[in-house]
């Protein structure tokens, strides 16, 4: 490797990047930690919400990014346009902010139908007007056949504080419990579905939609919310596991409260999959005080993206882990995967 500074990441392991890199489980966190937070952490980044908060003179705005390689890019409920709109709004209520404003970035690909291209980018507009905010500026950049695959889409998105306190794992304390917006693994059985590899037909719909209304409600209606996550890559698991670690708490989840649809169950049992690390691109996790959990529940279900609210556990005094409580009365693990059980859903 000479010409190169010394890398922070022990290359025997990982010489090379590979897919699990990206699927959001502990070998995607040990890069992150070991090379982005070393060479740029300057304590904004560690914890990992899901954006950055800056405060500025007459308030604090919030900001994220993300890049969004989905594949196909059309899948059923949406399409990686509108998914890049949703992820980018849905990262910013996760801290509390109301979005504002979108930028992107478009990577096409040489011998993109330009019909596919504005199908695409009609729909980020449609779910941009949708979710109240603007596309304000971007990129476009090409590469030659066969170095991309049709298209990737890079949006960052800046957003006004409206929560009165931080919205951050660190305030999580034992006994605070855990609401989920909706049925999980939604997104991620019917991409899976979308690409044929099942060979079964089903009409499961992807999650994917903003819920920065519901969100932002639990907020105005002066509910104390701890902490949010939306769980994409690695689902329900992974983001209460981000949790855990960040709040240094554990937490105790009961399956039989965990919503999950009968078809998503189904599809993810055929291909030996966990539903629970299925993604989900429409839902969202709040940790808020045991005492005020019937009224963020009747907020949450006053709202379309979050109808299906219900409340799922509790998080405890033990070691940072996520445990669940089966149907039987046993107890298991609910770790952290290597890496994503099915890559590039989002």
């Amino acid at each position: 490797m000479s010409g190169f500074p010394s890398c922070p990441l022990p290359l025997e392991e990982y010489p090379t990047i590979t897919m699990a890199h990206g699927g959001g489980g502990a070998i995607m966190r040990r890069l992150i930690e070991r090379m982005f937070f070393a060479a740029f952490d300057r304590g904004e980044l560690a914890g990992g919400p899901d954006a950055a908060v800056l405060a500025l003179a007459g308030g604090e705005l919030a900001l994220t990014t993300d890049a969004f390689v989905v594949s196909p890019r059309f899948f059923p409920g949406g399409d990686i346009g509108s998914l890049s709109v949703h992820g980018t709004v849905n990262d910013l209520a996760m801290v509390g902010a109301e979005p504002i404003a979108l930028a992107v970035a478009f990577v096409l690909e040489e011998g993109l139908p330009t019909q596919e291209l504005w199908s695409i980018v009609s729909s980020m507009a449609a779910a941009a007007e949708e979710c109240g905010v603007r596309i304000v500026t971007g990129d476009t950049k090409v590469v030659e056949r066969g170095h991309g695959d049709g298209v990737f889409v890079a949006t960052t998105g800046v957003g006004r504080v409206v929560s009165r306190w931080p919205v951050h794992p660190e305030r999580i304390r034992p006994g605070d419990v855990v609401l989920v917006s909706g049925d999980v693994g939604r997104h991620g059985m019917a991409v899976l579905v979308a690409r044929g590899n099942l060979g079964i037909a089903s009409d499961l719909e992807s999650d994917s939609a903003a819920v920065h209304p519901a969100a932002l409600a639990l907020l105005r209606e002066g509910i104390e919310v701890r902490a949010m996550r939306d769980p994409t890559r690695g689902g329900l698991a992974s983001a209460l596991n981000e949790l855990a670690a960040a709040a240094r708490v554990g937490f105790e989840i009961r399956e039989t409260d965990v919503p999950v649809d009968p078809r998503t169950a189904a599809i993810a049992e055929l291909a030996g999959l966990d539903p629970l690390y299925s993604a989900c691109e429409g839902r969202f996790l709040a940790v808020v005080p045991q005492e005020q959990s019937e009224r963020a529940l009747a907020v949450l279900r006053q709202h379309p993206v979050s109808a299906g609210a219900a409340l799922i556990g509790t998080a405890t005094a033990d070691a940072p882990r996520v445990v669940v409580r089966t149907a039987f009365g046993t107890r298991r693990l609910l770790p952290l995967l290597s890496g994503e059980q099915l890559p590039r859903i989002c």
